[in-house]
């Protein structure tokens, strides 16, 4: 295997190089994270993937420039996600440019004290995302046996290549992803090419993503000494909504966070632009003639509209506090309230009558969410007055996430594997203050269960910089539109 960039990274000079490198800014340091890596234990590393080679139809140099923002602004990790076929010709025969590509991140990397762990996105026989690959990693035939020693070929390229860097400067990330699939066809998977990297670099970090799509640890790979990788994206529909490779995500609701089955005492109008919204209200509400809406309060004159499915039944001014009653059809599955004009108003109670499965045959809503400034939301009705969200849920919060998720990795951490978040982000169409109440959240997580993390993205729809949302200020840094909310947010993590 030719390594004549071997030296390049081994000391971070050479006279080739040298002379256009700038010399990095100072560090501003996040809490400190440790420095032992071992499959064991791993260190809070934290930072950003970096997609330069995540596809290869999208393939580019990396950028100097992204490993400057993390070293001044203190993260020290760098996943890189690749598409193999960048750099194969064919099984076994690899291009040398794009491998010097990434040569040099990693020895930026190296110049700024900024771990790299290397990852196969796709891989001979397998990848998350389309094109399917033609051999399988998963398969029991030969195109299978043909698969994992390709598979193993890669990886034995690149324990060849770095082989004499240290596992605090670089690690292997072997595949991202798998499906649900047994943890024992994981492991055939696998084995070989852990056996390859050993070969040539016996003391290469490798770390291994959890199954199902990385949500879960796969304990069965113990016996090989490699760590795991979670990935966060749980709800999915906070984090991908109208992600346009999610099917049906333009039809969700708008996400909040804590998600939470409750009514709102406030309807917004106009005056409020980024708090108007509609209270909708999804049941059988089969025999009901009539609903009634409490109001307690008006300040300005706010022009009310009702629906029954979609038919307007009240559309009024009102001013004052009163008693609002709207007639419903016999066969009423959603009402709508909404403020179309004016600033607020304030309800205590809804009324829907009559029904004869509720007691006196009248069903009563009141809110319990009594905050100023939450936008309203699609809830669903059940027997007896019971509300969920659009999505079937009474609640999605922190404490959830904990039980679903952190937990059970902090255990698996507990039990001697090292473990990192390799992904995790909210796509660029969640509200912004919603974005910023999940990652919060998230990053208490986290931190309660020890774990390092990396941002899908530093640079794109999920990052800090260029995400392209359309309700943040953006500050400028360096030619770049920074959302220096998010930023310093992530500083805190």
């Amino acid at each position: 295997m030719r390594r004549r960039f071997l030296g390049l990274l081994a000391c971070g000079v050479t006279s080739a190089v040298a002379a256009c490198r700038r010399a990095p800014p100072a560090p501003r340091p996040l809490p400190a994270t440790g420095s032992t890596a071992s499959p064991h234990r791993l260190p809070r590393w934290r930072g950003f993937n970096l997609l330069e080679k995540f596809t290869l139809q999208d393939n580019q140099r990396y950028r100097e420039w992204d490993f400057d923002f993390m070293a001044e602004f203190g993260f020290d990790f760098a996943r890189l996600p690749c598409d193999y076929r960048i750099w194969t010709a064919a099984p076994g025969n690899y291009l040398e440019q794009p491998l010097r590509e990434i040569d040099q991140a990693i020895a930026w990397a190296r110049q700024r004290g900024i771990h790299v762990s290397l990852n196969l996105h796709r891989a001979p026989g397998y990848c998350v995302t389309p094109p399917v690959e033609p051999l399988s990693l998963w398969a029991d035939d030969a195109g299978g046996d043909e698969a994992r020693r390709q598979f193993a070929d890669q990886w034995r390229m690149f324990a060849e290549r770095y082989k004499g860097i240290p596992s605090s400067a670089l690690s292997f990330n072997l595949l991202n992803e798998p499906p649900n699939i047994p943890p024992q066809t994981y492991l055939r998977a696998v084995t070989a090419a852990v056996r390859a990297i050993r070969e040539a670099d016996a003391s290469r970090l490798i770390i291994a993503d959890g199954l199902n799509y990385a949500t879960q640890p796969a304990p069965e790979l113990n016996a090989l000494m490699v760590a795991q990788s979670m990935h966060h994206y749980q709800p999915l529909f906070v984090t991908h909504y109208r992600a346009e490779w999610v099917n049906g995500s333009t039809t969700w609701p708008a996400p909040e966070w804590p998600i939470v089955a409750a009514i709102n005492q406030y309807l917004y109008g106009n005056n409020y632009p980024h708090l108007r919204s509609a209270l909708v209200l999804q049941g059988d509400f089969w025999g009901a003639d009539t609903v009634q809406l409490r109001i307690e309060e008006a300040p300005t004159p706010a022009r009310l509209i009702i629906r029954a499915n979609d038919t307007v039944v009240f559309d009024q001014t009102v001013a004052q506090p009163e008693v609002i009653t709207a007639g419903l059809s016999r066969m009423t599955r959603e009402i709508r309230f909404e403020v179309a004009e004016g600033d607020w108003l304030r309800f205590s109670e809804i009324r829907i009558h009559p029904l004869p499965i509720v007691d006196e045959g009248v069903m009563v809503l009141k809110p319990d969410s009594l905050d100023r400034g939450i936008r309203q939301t699609l809830l669903k009705v059940g027997m007896l007055g019971r509300l969920t969200t659009a999505h079937g849920l009474e609640r999605y919060d922190q404490s959830r996430l904990w039980r679903d998720y952190g937990a059970r990795w902090k255990a698996f951490a507990d039990s001697g594997i090292g473990v990192h978040v390799g992904e995790w982000g909210v796509y660029r169409f969640t509200p912004h203050a919603v974005t910023l109440a999940f990652m919060r959240d998230s990053l208490d997580l986290f931190r309660q269960a020890g774990l390092g993390w990396a941002l899908w993205n530093l640079r794109g729809s999920f990052g800090i910089l260029d995400s392209d949302r359309a309700d943040v200020s953006y500050e400028r840094h360096r030619g770049r539109r920074l959302d220096r909310q998010m930023l310093e947010l992530l500083r805190t993590g």
